[in-house]
């Protein structure tokens, strides 16, 4: 009796044992899992596809195209064209010789056929007096002067001109009387007095009456020989007129 019942006893307390580890082990899993983090299940996931590198959209620049030079071409005024001017100095047969320079300043733009301005208004023509001349009697209405056009300077560049020069505003102008006018009146007197000493048969009335009209007429000799100067003012116009093509570089 005894052996049985200390059978059943250690069955009873295995038993306990049995269910006091079980509850132990029950109470940890519970401890566990209120440790551990909780966890939403609708959350999405932060795993995002591979993506591979962007190409670079930067474009290289492109390197500058060479210009070609720009051609050059020319501006041509016709034959026959006429370029209007002023002189810049004054001019006289008294003061001035063949083969002087001359300037001129044109005063108006010179235009092509197509209304291409090719010689600007304050360019400068330069010239050169080919001949010049007082006037000889007062039947020599002009004188004598004669411009010949060399060259014209634009901004700067010298272009070789061929053409006529006339000073449009020239005049004569009277010198004063001289040693050779003077002369003229003494020639005249001389002869009118050997003239009259003639007529009158050497008498010295006849002397001073023959010299008397032959003053006169000597005076009327200088009066009618007298030199005139070509006088040209400052700043008068000046025609110059293209005997061949004109052509400058723009």
């Amino acid at each position: 009796m005894a052996g049985k019942r200390l059978a059943l006893l250690a069955v009873a307390l295995l038993a306990g044992c049995g269910r006091d580890h079980a509850k132990a082990i029950a109470a940890d899993s519970t401890d566990r899992d209120l440790q551990r983090p909780s966890v939403d299940a609708n959350a999405s996931f932060n795993d995002a596809p591979h993506k591979a590198p962007a190409k670079s959209t930067a474009k290289v620049a492109a390197k500058p195209a060479t210009k070609a030079p720009a051609k050059v071409g020319a501006a041509t005024l016709a034959k026959g064209t006429a370029i209007s001017a002023k002189f810049d100095d004054g001019i006289s047969s008294r003061t001035h010789k063949a083969g002087q320079k001359l300037t001129g300043t044109v005063s108006s733009d010179v235009k092509d056929r197509s209304g291409h301005v090719v010689i600007p208004a304050g360019s400068k023509v330069h010239l050169t007096i080919a001949a010049i001349h007082e006037s000889e009697n007062k039947g020599d209405k002009t004188g004598k002067l004669v411009l010949t056009p060399t060259a014209v300077v634009i901004r700067g560049h010298t272009y070789p001109l061929s053409g006529s020069a006339i000073a449009l505003d020239r005049t004569l102008k009277d010198r004063k009387t001289n040693a050779g006018d003077l002369a003229k009146v003494g020639i005249g007197a001389g002869a009118g007095a050997l003239l009259g000493t003639a007529v009158t048969g050497g008498s010295t009335k006849g002397a001073v009456i023959g010299g008397v009209a032959g003053a006169a007429v000597g005076t009327q000799r200088a009066i009618q020989t007298q030199a005139r100067d070509v006088v040209v003012p400052a700043h008068s116009r000046l025609k110059v007129t293209l005997t061949t093509p004109f052509r400058r570089a723009v």
